[in-house]
């Protein structure tokens, strides 16, 4: 459902700490290297850049290594210092970094894919390298062996990648819009379930394992909150950009969700409080408030002597309206609507000034964001964008 314009800022906000620029192409993923004062990105440029801040405050490469190939997404362990890159012509290269972050070995590589990877997980327990690709497949290596233990298609090209160590549960998001949670085993893998609430393609996906709830971002503009181990099969809709949600990162200890897009807003989410599952929408041939039949419904139009109104639906009730009865706007927060929304006349009674102070933040971060990585630990945000630059934020502000 398309969003209406975004509500004003609140006055707590991100500041910019730096920006890191001097790639040629689109910044397709970066990091923040943790106890550094350091990134490491990959790009379209073919390059994995290691960049170090100097005593000028300004960050330069430490590293500067070329791919044979565009670089599509990476992976990156602190306690180990293991880099794994994705390819555009789909191998997976495995590098240690050293300790002071001015040089890096090659390990190995992946023949993980027929075409380019699109999103990599590096598992130090279980010594597993978990990769999704254009190709529609799922696979995962022994990141000692190198050997492929096993793979999976999925319905679409996968964006979306995440893994729960406790169940051994992975969770692909794919452009169909549809999420399929795998059970893994050393050598093998079970389809537990799958289930699809969007309307457009899987863009990113987060996991809360303390909650046990599962975030998806989507090209339609929102993201949706699903209760995993509660297993009731609540899907809560979170509705607060105006271009496709790009990439999602949790703020564990603040229980707060870090949304970015291709609209260049840095959405924050609380998700501390008690949200409400928004509701189905009715079906029906006429306005369930004032009885008006609406266009399609041609007896009743005969029968009453009347013209066919325009359905709609209320955001808080889901009843099917006409215009006349659903004449205003309100925001619901807790049911994840930040933007003014469609309500009927009787909801929008009902709707009290509490129930509509806002629970995210919004905030302009002025590029077209294509990747998220939050350090928690410093309340620092990286975000990269299609302008080629990488933007470090501290947030805070807003997190703490």
């Amino acid at each position: 459902m398309a969003a209406e314009p975004q509500p004003k800022a609140l006055t707590r906000k991100p500041l910019l700490l730096n920006k890191v620029e001097g790639s040629q192409e689109v910044v397709n993923m970066a990091a923040i290297v943790p106890k550094e004062d350091g990134v490491i990105s990959v790009s379209e440029d073919r390059t994995v850049r290691v960049w170090l801040k100097r005593d000028s405050g300004q960050y330069w490469p430490s590293i500067y290594h070329a791919m044979p190939s565009p670089c599509s997404c990476m992976s990156f362990n602190p306690e180990t210092r293991r880099l794994s890159v994705g390819l555009d012509n789909g191998t997976i290269s495995e590098f240690i970094l050293s300790e002071d972050y001015n040089k890096m070995t090659l390990v190995k590589n992946y023949q993980a894919h027929q075409s380019r990877v699109m999103m990599i997980l590096f598992v130090l327990e279980m010594e597993w390298v978990l990769s999704t690709g254009q190709d529609k497949h799922f696979t995962w290596h022994c990141s000692e062996s190198g050997q492929r233990l096993g793979g999976y298609r999925t319905s679409a090209g996968a964006c979306g990648l995440q893994f729960d160590v406790e169940t051994r549960h992975v969770f692909v998001g794919d452009h169909s819009g549809q999420v399929t949670i795998l059970k893994l085993e050393q050598e093998s893998c079970s389809l537990v379930t799958t289930f699809k609430g969007h309307t457009g393609g899987v863009t990113a996906l987060c996991w809360d394992p303390i909650h046990r709830v599962l975030f998806s971002g989507s090209s339609d503009h929102s993201i949706i909150m699903w209760d995993i181990g509660g297993r009731k099969g609540t899907a809560i809709e979170l509705q607060g950009h105006n271009d496709k949600v790009q990439s999602l990162s949790y703020a564990h200890h603040t229980r707060q969700l870090i949304s970015c897009g291709a609209d260049g807003g840095i959405v924050v989410w609380n998700m501390d409080v008690e949200r409400q599952e928004t509701p189905e929408w009715l079906d029906s041939d006429s306005c369930q408030k004032c009885d008006q039949p609406f266009f399609w419904n041609f007896k009743q139009m005969w029968d009453s002597k009347k013209i066919g109104l325009r359905q709609h639906h209320c955001r808080k009730c889901g009843k099917a309206v006409c215009g006349k009865c659903s004449s205003k706007r309100s925001s619901i927060p807790l049911m994840g609507f930040e933007f003014k929304v469609r309500v009927c006349d009787s909801c929008h009674e009902s709707i009290t000034d509490e129930e509509r102070a806002p629970t995210a933040t919004f905030h302009d971060s002025k590029h077209n964001i294509v990747h998220v990585h939050f350090d928690a630990t410093r309340g620092w945000l990286l975000t990269s964008g299609t302008d080629k630059v990488i933007k470090l934020w501290d947030m805070t502000p807003v997190v703490s």
